[in-house]
Formats: structure tokens, sequence, C-alpha cells
């Protein structure tokens, strides 16, 4: 099972960016899948971003345009640039090991800590 760590959360102003990174227990490499969820207060975790081995990328419709998924194998990181940050960003972001079951993304194996990011003036 694949352990991930995630950082770089942060508060930040409305329109203000951040990158976040996620480093994994292994290989980055033989990680097929990979993705970014985000959990507000209340809310259901959702998957905001996914990224396949072969650089495929997949995003949810609030983060389009304005978020960037992307692996860097050669120090092992995953990260997650959020440009034009709103409000409703706001949330507890999660890095995650993902599967496609019928071109749906699923989580597998545990959850990290989590990083927190806050978009507030």
């Amino acid at each position: 099972q694949v352990h991930l760590v995630e950082s770089g959360g942060g508060l930040v102003q409305p329109g203000g960016s951040l990158r976040l990174s996620c480093v994994p227990s292994t290989n980055i490499d033989d990680l097929t899948y990979m993705g970014w969820y985000r959990q507000a207060p209340g809310k259901q975790r959702e998957l905001v971003a996914a990224h396949t081995r072969s650089g495929v990328t997949r995003y949810a419709d609030s983060v389009k345009g304005r978020f960037a998924i992307s692996r860097d194998n050669a120090n092992n990181v995953m990260y997650l640039q959020m440009n034009s940050l709103r409000p409703e960003d706001t949330a507890t972001y999660f890095c995650s090991d993902l599967r496609n079951v019928n071109s749906e993304y699923e989580h597998i194996g545990s959850w990290g800590q989590g990083t927190q990011v806050t978009v507030s003036s």
C-alpha cells in the first residue's frame, strides 16, 4: 500500500496561487493513475484532478482552466498548481493513488493527512 504525503497548503487571497506537492512512498512511475481530491467542511470529498502515467489529465469542471496537475518523475513528486483561487476552493486537499474502473477514477489505499488550503481576504 502506497503512503502519500501532501504539502504546500496555506492561506491565500482570492485570485492568488498555490502549488501543492505530493510525495509517494514508492516510485511515482509505478503509479498508473494519481490524483488530487479535496474536501470542504460539510461536503463530500471530490476528485478535482487526475493524471495518468502517460500524461493524460482530467479535471473537475469547477477547476478546469485554473488548476494544473503534473508529475516530476526525476524528483518523485506530483504537483497541483492552483491559480485564480476562489473562496470556494477552500478545503483540505488530498493526494490519491487511483484506479480506473470503466473510465471512472476511484481512490485506492489509505489517505494521507492532507494539506489545508484557505482562500480568504
